[in-house]
């Protein structure tokens, strides 16, 4: 989720600056939604509702939902980190000066050459104590997944200790 989310963001802050208003719009709708509603609600969403859209696979007998509850926990995990990174990368974006800009577009850089060489590795520095930030919040996150039973790391470690120290009681 730590990676997605990463990707999500920065791709979504490239998509944010885009001059096609329809895709800037898109992105806002995304931002909105996935930051104005709880994680816990966007877990059981999509486990819950998208799950049963998703084709199902035959294990010789019983049938089996192609994405496993840890598959919709990254999955919705990251999209409600990425919302958050986009923004984060926005702010990094904006920080960078225009005359960086427009020195880039002097030598010759396509958009998404100059966002990838120049904007985007400026951007990385200025957004790192935010994003570093945001990271830390979606690992303390990930222990809502226990809802839609993926076993987190305090579920796995109470096994193990019922397993083996707790054998005389």
């Amino acid at each position: 989720s730590l990676v997605f989310s990463v990707v999500v963001g920065i791709v979504g802050a490239w998509l944010q600056g885009s001059p096609i208003r329809i895709v800037r719009l898109v992105m806002s709708g995304y931002i909105q939604f996935f930051r104005n509603t709880p994680p816990y609600v966007q877990l059981l969403f999509f486990f819950f509702v998208l799950g049963n859209f998703t084709p199902q696979v035959d294990k010789g007998g019983y049938f089996e939902p192609m994405i496993s509850s840890f598959g919709w926990a990254v999955i919705s995990l990251s999209f409600f980190a990425g919302a958050f990174n986009v923004e984060i990368f926005r702010a990094g974006i904006e920080a960078v000066p225009e005359s960086t800009r427009e020195a880039a577009e002097s030598l010759g850089y396509s958009r998404f050459k100059a966002y990838v060489y120049v904007i985007l590795p400026l951007a990385f520095r200025v957004s790192l104590p935010a994003l570093n930030n945001n990271l830390v919040n979606l690992l303390k996150t990930t222990t809502q997944a226990y809802a839609i039973a993926v076993p987190e790391m305090l579920y796995t470690m109470n096994q193990v200790w019922s397993d083996n120290v707790n054998v005389p009681e």
